[in-house]
C-alpha cells in the first residue's frame, strides 16, 4: 500500500494506492481510519478494488458497518470507481444519497475527490 499525501483547504488528503483489497469489515476501515488520523490527514481517497466486493451488496450490512466509522469520527472518505455496473436499486439509491453530503462520496476520478 502507497499513501500519496494531497493538501486541500481542508487540510491533508490521503491518496491510497493498492492492488490488494484493503478493507474486508469495520475493522479494517477503523484500523486504516487511526493510521491516516495519526498521520494528520482529514480525507481518504481508495479505490473501488481496495474494498471487499460484498462492500457493494447492502443486503450484508458491510456498507453501513464500515461508513459508520468514518461518520463516526467525522473523516471523509471518497471511493474511486465505475459504479454504473451496479445496477441495483438500492445500491444506486445509496450511492446517490451518499454523493449528496460531504462525508462519503463514491467518484468516477480523483481529480473529483479532492474537489469534494
Amino acid at each position: 500500500m502507497k499513501i500519496i499525501p494531497h493538501s486541500s483547504a481542508e487540510g491533508r488528503i490521503a491518496e491510497i494506492i493498492s492492488d490488494e483489497v484493503l478493507i474486508t469489515n469495520a475493522d479494517d476501515a477503523l484500523q486504516l481510519l487511526a493510521d491516516l488520523y495519526y498521520q494528520d490527514f482529514v480525507k481518504v481517497v481508495i479505490r473501488e478494488q481496495n474494498l471487499a466486493p460484498g462492500f457493494f451488496d447492502l443486503k450484508n450490512g458491510m456498507a453501513g458497518d464500515i461508513l459508520q466509522k468514518f461518520s463516526n469520527y467525522r473523516f471523509s472518505l471518497a471511493v474511486i470507481g465505475d459504479f454504473s455496473r451496479y445496477q441495483g436499486k438500492s445500491i444506486r439509491d445509496f450511492i446517490y444519497e451518499s454523493n449528496k453530503g460531504r462525508l462519503v462520496n463514491f467518484l468516477d476520478s480523483p481529480a473529483a475527490a479532492f474537489r469534494a
